[in-house]
């Protein structure tokens, strides 16, 4: 028994279903705007809170042991 050729456009039923299926979802560039945003705004507030921060220590610090001498001059002194 032969094959009988179809009557259908095998091209035109290809674009047909083509035309049916729906739509590929496109990804946001909104959200990875965001995250970047995100990033860049904590990193900028880490960086100010480390320059205002007070410095940290864990011993005293070295202070002079001697109070620096000062000179009185009188007023008899100046003339």
């Amino acid at each position: 028994m032969a094959n009988a050729d179809s009557v259908l456009d095998h091209e035109a039923l290809a674009y047909a279903r083509a035309l049916l299926k729906p739509p590929l979802e496109k990804e946001s560039v909104l959200a990875a705007l965001a995250a970047a945003l995100f990033a860049a705004v904590s990193a900028l507030a880490f960086a100010v809170a480390m320059v205002m921060a007070p410095p940290v220590t864990t011993s005293r610090l070295a202070l002079e042991t001697e109070p620096t001498k000062t000179e009185v001059v009188s007023s008899s002194e100046n003339n």
